[in-house]
């Protein structure tokens, strides 16, 4: 049984599983960035999953088991603190206009599924007095109701800290640390933290650790206030209307929301957004344009292409996943922390999880797919086209390669120098299927030849750019090569990318590096936010120290670079491969397939390749034989080679053999 859980996220999501699993016996950390900046502050805290009219039938079966846990679940939570949550189950009407009205009492219709009763003009005006005059009719949802998001987030902390999670503000989560399959840590901007197992439950900040097809999507809201002179509160249910809704509270205030904005998380409220707002509720509820405006805010829901939760397993074994709650995290949340730690404390699986996997969002099989290529190599020239089998995954499931919380298919990255030709480098990048490209800086910087047109030369798009401090004879040099960089991406159009690959080289005939100055540059450009990628001897020692700073992989030589030896420190990489908890990428020195395959078989999770694939006398061509060799080595290697023996042992049996 998993006793020691990491939650990353402090929002309602990560609080409440946090709760759930502390209270089943667990031992529980929470990570949260910014407490008071969390998303769950910016909603209305509407429990509504009739009068949204949820079509998805496991997502209306996930958000009724929710709503009808609520009762329960706020009681229970205010018992444990003495603090209100503000639940209340004052149902929920939704007006319609002329326009729509008639419409709508035709196509609801008789539910069956759950009580909604058709209020026509005469009863909607009786029900709820001072709606607007274009109300001709409307819906009353009864089991629908409301929380105060913002008192039921500080219960949650609260209900936390009382029963003994570990509670860390101010921690950003900057990087999964992954090795086969398996979390072994999270890269924080205070160090790496561990646990057996690990919930993710960043909300819309969850595509930053993994590639999942979470975006926010932006809301901006207001409240306005009941004036002490009104004696009684004029609205005591919430009203939903067409892209507005009014929510009153038990305090005199009355959230109104909310815009919907795919604008990424840009911040701030407009005039624009809120005058939507303003006229859509006053439209809708006249009497609040008398009351004073109380507040702006806005926050940032996580959308999925679905608008769908992401809940359950991923593609790591002790990495669960609770995220892309969209418009429904509030209320969603005691049925995703009863699920989430029933799949983690039990081991049970709710049937319902399975609509909500996370593979559902993937176009491509989540095993890393073969890869073949069909190749014209005369006159020297080659022509080579990959072709993706994605019907015939790997027959061993396997995770992506992933560095910094970055997941990439191809375990084969490559290099840009050394090419008798812009071209051979353009062709031997594509034929080695790889994701990942060094570019060496300096060499970009002064337009070296080989390199005057290299930032137009390939699709920054489709390839994730490795700058390198290559030329590099101290690790203050290193480090400020590393800046420029980070900023030569960033002009490429890739925004995010902070990795580098690190060289601190002075030694100019073999080309050693300098174990000392990699460390200090290293130490120094993680404080920076650098994804550091670092060059070094193939010393465990220091292969361990630097993965103990925050280094995002060890890059052990094999070879001194350039050389083609092969692999002449086979023992030092099999003991930093074995004690490793982060990417180890074997770099420099291989020189033919054979060698790359051996490297992975060891159990190496990458290869960088640069001089065996641009010195071949067809460049092309060795590369797409160096991305078969990958495949071949990754393969042998998550199948388990036969144990050597010191004496033969026949293939067939000699039982059933005919005997003379």
């Amino acid at each position: 049984m998993t006793r020691d859980i990491l939650i990353i996220g402090g929002g309602v999501m990560g609080l409440a599983i946090a709760v759930e699993l502390k209270l089943r016996g667990a031992k529980v950390t929470v990570l949260c960035r910014d407490f008071q900046a969390a998303a769950s502050h910016a909603a209305a805290g509407m429990l509504a999953p009739d009068a949204e009219k949820i079509t998805d039938t496991a997502m209306k079966s996930l958000c009724w088991r929710s709503r009808s846990l609520y009762p329960d679940w706020t009681a229970k939570l205010e018992e444990l603190t003495g603090l209100n949550t503000g639940y209340w189950a004052c149902g929920i009407l939704a007006p319609v206009d002329q326009q729509s009205g008639s419409r709508e009492a035709e196509a609801q219709g008789n539910k069956e599924d759950s009580p909604a009763y058709w209020l026509d003009q005469t009863a909607i005006h009786q029900y709820q007095p001072g709606l607007g005059a274009e109300v001709v009719g409307g819906w009353w949802y009864p089991e629908d109701a409301q929380v105060d998001n913002r008192a039921l987030v500080r219960v949650l902390w609260s209900a936390a800290e009382s029963l003994g999670v570990e509670l860390k503000d101010g921690i950003t989560v900057e990087a999964l640390l992954q090795r086969q399959g398996q979390v072994v840590g999270v890269q924080t901007n205070t160090g790496v933290i561990r646990a057996e197992h690990y919930v993710l439950a960043t909300g819309a900040w969850a595509n930053d650790l993994l590639p999942l097809p979470v975006q926010p999507r932006k809301g901006q809201m207001l409240s306005v206030r009941v004036p002490e002179s009104v004696t009684e509160l004029p609205l005591k249910r919430v009203l939903f209307g067409d892209n507005i809704y009014i929510v009153p509270r038990r305090n005199r205030s009355i959230i109104i929301g909310a815009t919907s904005e795919d604008v990424g998380f840009t911040p701030h409220n407009t005039p624009a957004g809120i005058q939507t707002l303003l006229q859509g509720a006053i439209r809708l509820y006249p009497q609040l344009q008398h009351y004073p405006i109380e507040q702006f805010w806005w926050g940032y829901r996580p959308a999925t292409p679905d608008e769908l939760p992401i809940l359950g397993a991923s593609h790591c074994s002790n990495l669960t996943l609770a995220t892309g709650h969209y418009r429904n995290g509030i209320l969603l949340a005691p049925i995703t922390a009863a699920l989430i730690a029933d799949f983690i404390w039990e081991q049970k699986s709710d049937p319902l999880l399975s609509h909500f996997h996370y593979s559902r969002c993937q176009q491509q099989p989540s095993t890393s797919p073969m890869f073949t290529h069909s190749a014209n190599f005369s006159n020297g020239h080659s022509q080579l086209t990959p072709v993706l089998t994605s019907h015939s995954p790997l027959p061993i499931p396997d995770s992506p390669l992933t560095i910094a919380g970055k997941s990439f298919h191809s375990r084969l990255m490559t290099g840009t120098g050394k090419y008798r030709s812009i071209d051979e480098m353009q062709q031997s990048v594509e034929a080695s299927g790889c994701q990942i490209v060094t570019v060496a800086v300096r060499r970009v910087q002064t337009k070296a030849p080989g390199h005057e047109s290299l930032a137009e030369a390939l699709d920054w798009s489709k390839i994730w750019m490795l700058p390198n401090t290559a030329g590099c004879q101290t690790a203050e040099e290193a480090i400020r090569v590393a800046r420029l960089g980070r900023e030569m991406a960033k002009l490429l159009g890739q925004e995010d990318n902070n990795f580098v690959k690190l060289e601190v080289i002075p030694d100019q005939k073999y080309l050693l590096p300098d174990p000392i100055g990699t460390l200090q540059a290293a130490e120094q450009l993680v404080k920076e936010g650098f994804a550091v990628l670092p060059y070094i001897n193939a010393d465990p020692m220091l292969a361990k120290r630097l993965e103990e700073v925050g280094c995002a992989t060890v890059m052990p030589l094999a070879a001194p670079i350039g050389s083609g030896q092969g692999l002449k420190t086979l023992a030092n990489i099999q003991i930093i491969i074995e004690n490793a908890n982060v990417p180890v990428v074997v770099d420099a020195g291989i020189g033919a397939p054979s060698e790359a395959s051996q490297a992975m078989e060891l159990g190496a999770d990458a290869l960088l390749i640069n001089s065996a694939i641009a010195l071949a006398q067809n460049p092309a061509a060795m590369a797409a034989a160096m991305n078969l060799a990958t495949v071949a080595g990754r393969l042998a290697y998550l199948a388990g080679r036969m144990p050597i023996k010191s004496y033969a042992s026949a293939s067939s049996p000699l039982t059933g053999t005919i005997s003379s």
